[in-house]
C-alpha cells in the first residue's frame, strides 16, 4: 500500500508578521531559542530581561539584541515588545507571565506553563480577561513532523487509535545542587521531561478519563522516573515512561486499527517516522533541515501567525490542552507520594 503523505502544515518561517520578542532569562533555552529565532526566521528578539543588569547586558551582546534590561519590570513596559518568551524556572512561570500579561504583551511560556493545574488555570484566565494571545511552549508540537502526524490522526488514515507509547528519559547525576534535585525549583523528571511524554498521549489518544502511575522518589521527594498507564474516552491507551536515572530513545508510538507511526528518531526533536501497514512501511523525512533546538523556531513562527490572525490562544495547542497536561502530571505526582509544595511566585528584584 502506497499513499502520498500530508504536506506540513506549519508557519512559514520567512514573511508574513513580523514580532518584537521580549525573553525573560538569559539560560540555555533562552539562548538556544534566540539564537534559531535569527538564524532561521524573521522574528526578531529585541529586548531581554535578567534580574542581573551584567547577565542581560551579556546575552544582548552575545546575540545582537539591541534592549537589555536589569528588572523584568522594565522589559515588559519596553515599547518594542510585542511578545514575551518566558524562560524563567518553572516556579517563576507563572509570575513572569502574569507581569507581561498585566502589561498587554502576549506570551509564550515555557512548558511546562506552570508547576500545578490551579496555576495554569490562572494563567490561562489572566490571558483570556485581558484579551491577550498566550501559549506553552510545546514546540514540539509546531514540528513539521508533528504537523504531519496530525494530519493523518484527523483523516483517519491510522483508523481507530487503540494505544500509544512514548518514553523520554535523560539522565542526571546525583548532585544536591542541581534544580533537578531540589524540589524548591520545580525538580524531577515529571515537570522537566514527563511534561513532553503526557501531552503526547493526550495528543495521540485525547484526554485521560482514568490514569494510573508507579515510580520512584529521590530522599528530597522529587520524582526520579515514572510509568503513567492511561485511558481516553472510547479505549484507547497510552503509556508514558518518564526518566531522569536512564537515557531512553524517545521513539514514540501511535498504533491504530488501520496502520501504525513509529517515530525513528527521538520525537521530542524535529524527527522522521515510518507508517506501517502491518509488514509494509512508508518513511517520512523531514525537509526542513533543522535539528535538535533549532526547531524551537517553528512555535515562534506559528505564534506570529496566529497574532496576525487575530486569535488569543493555539488553535492546536490550547490553553485548555495546557491546563490538561498540567492535571496529569499534577495527578502523577500526587500518585507516586507526597512531595514537598512547589512554591509558585518567586519574587523578583529589579
Amino acid at each position: 500500500m502506497t499513499m502520498a503523505f500530508p504536506e506540513p502544515e506549519v508557519a512559514a518561517l520567512r514573511g508574513g508578521s513580523v514580532l518584537g520578542w521580549g525573553v525573560i532569562g538569559s539560560g540555555v533555552i533562552a539562548g538556544d531559542f534566540t539564537s534559531t529565532l535569527h538564524a532561521n526566521s524573521d522574528q526578531r528578539v529585541v529586548a531581554v530581561g535578567s534580574r542581573s543588569p551584567e547577565r542581560a547586558a551579556a546575552f544582548a551582546a552575545r546575540h545582537g539584541i539591541a534592549g537589555a534590561h536589569g528588572s523584568y519590570e522594565a522589559l515588559v513596559a519596553d515599547p518594542a515588545v510585542d511578545v514575551v518568551y518566558v524562560a524563567s524556572p518553572h516556579p517563576q512561570h507563572l509570575e513572569h507571565a502574569l507581569l507581561a500579561i498585566a502589561a498587554g504583551k502576549h506570551v509564550l511560556v515555557e512548558k511546562p506553563m506552570t508547576t500545578s493545574e490551579a496555576d495554569t488555570r490562572t494563567l490561562a484566565a489572566a490571558a483570556r480577561d485581558a484579551g491577550v494571545f498566550a501559549m506553552e511552549a510545546m514546540w514540539t508540537r509546531y514540528l513539521p513532523g508533528t504537523t504531519v502526524v496530525a494530519r493523518l490522526l484527523a483523516d483517519g488514515a491510522l483508523g481507530d487509535v487503540r494505544l500509544a507509547t512514548v518514553d523520554v528519559g535523560w539522565p542526571h547525576d546525583p548532585d544536591p545542587s542541581d534544580r533537578m534535585f531540589d524540589p524548591a525549583a520545580g525538580g524531577g523528571a515529571l515537570l522537566d521531561a514527563g511534561v513532553y511524554g503526557h501531552w503526547f498521549a493526550r495528543f495521540a489518544t485525547g484526554a485521560p478519563v482514568t490514569s494510573s502511575t508507579t515510580g520512584a522518589l529521590s530522599d528530597r521527594g522529587v520524582d526520579l522516573q515514572s510509568v503513567t498507564v492511561s485511558t481516553a474516552d472510547g479505549g484507547a491507551q497510552s503509556v508514558v515512561t518518564t526518566s531522569m536515572t536512564a537515557w531512553t530513545p524517545g521513539l514514540a508510538v501511535i498504533a491504530g486499527s488501520r496502520a501504525t507511526v513509529r517515530w525513528t528518531d527521538h520525537f521530542v526533536f524535529p524527527a522522521s517516522f515510518a507508517l506501517h501497514h502491518g509488514a509494509d512501511a512508508e518513511h517520512w523525512e523531514d525537509p526542513s533541515g533543522l535539528r535538535g533546538r533549532q526547531g524551537l523556531v517553528w512555535q515562534a513562527a506559528a505564534l506570529a501567525r496566529y497574532v496576525e490572525e487575530g486569535r488569543t490562544e493555539s488553535p492546536v495547542h490550547s490553553l485548555d490542552d495546557s491546563i490538561g497536561v498540567a492535571a496529569a502530571l499534577d495527578a502523577a505526582r500526587v500518585a507516586l507520594g507526597p512531595t514537598p509544595a512547589v512554591p509558585q511566585r518567586v519574587t523578583s528584584t529589579p
